[in-house]
């Protein structure tokens, strides 16, 4: 535990949950989606849904969509920053079973065509967790460099990807996996100590069964 585990974040609105962790689950899920974003579909759940208004949920959430932190002065005025920018905005609701009560899905399009569904969960003292990602689970928190890998379940796979990074010289943190079903469609997580190239981001893409590559890093992408 640290001081921040106590005392909470550095940041503008009136809750840690419903404020400061939309703005964190915005800003991973436009760092996922790795293109500028031109069109987003909020849809809230629970507590996000009944009593986010209040505690300006949705403006945090668009915040962070814009690459906005959670410190950053000009979250309240997110929604207009984001009509300026020509990205559109909407908002409506959905019951996400088993899912926590602070949670979203956002429905993103980027610039060059690139599609994420992205479910965040805020469970408290801004710390987040990306629960789900184009229907498949997933659990991290944003808080390390993310490769997320979305291929056939087929044999061989996971050897091609741990033997890459450690090709590259990064480490892996933790590792899980996910399949809807035994041959269909899987997904690979892992939270590394190093960033991960990006010539070795290509060829992942390029090998046979993969399917998407996506991948979260700490390294640039705040607001302008």
């Amino acid at each position: 535990m640290n001081i921040f585990d106590i005392i909470g974040p550095v940041m503008v609105g009136p809750s840690s949950s419903h404020t400061a962790g939309a703005v964190k689950i915005g800003y991973v899920s436009q760092k996922l989606l790795a293109e500028p974003l031109v069109k987003g579909e909020i849809l809230l759940h629970g507590s996000f849904l009944a009593t986010g208004k209040g505690h300006g949920t949705q403006f945090a959430l668009v915040a962070g969509l814009l690459g906005m932190k959670e410190d950053d002065s000009r979250i309240p005025q997110s929604m207009e920053i984001a009509k300026q920018r020509g990205i559109k905005i909407s908002f409506g609701q959905k019951n996400l079973k088993g899912f926590h009560p602070n949670s979203v899905q956002l429905n993103l399009t980027g610039k060059n065509g690139r599609y994420l569904e992205i479910v965040g969960e805020s469970v408290g003292g801004s710390v987040i967790n990306i629960a789900s990602i184009d229907g498949l689970s997933a659990n991290f928190s944003g808080d390390n460099p993310t490769l997320i890998v979305h291929n056939k379940d087929q044999p061989g796979h996971v050897a091609e990807v741990t033997s890459m990074l450690s090709h590259k010289s990064v480490n892996i943190a933790s590792m899980q996996l996910y399949r809807a079903n035994r041959g269909g469609n899987a997904v690979m997580i892992l939270e590394l100590d190093q960033e991960v190239p990006k010539e070795a981001l290509k060829w992942l893409e390029k090998l046979e069964g993969v399917e998407k590559v996506t991948y979260y890093s700490l390294l640039g992408g705040d607001a302008a």
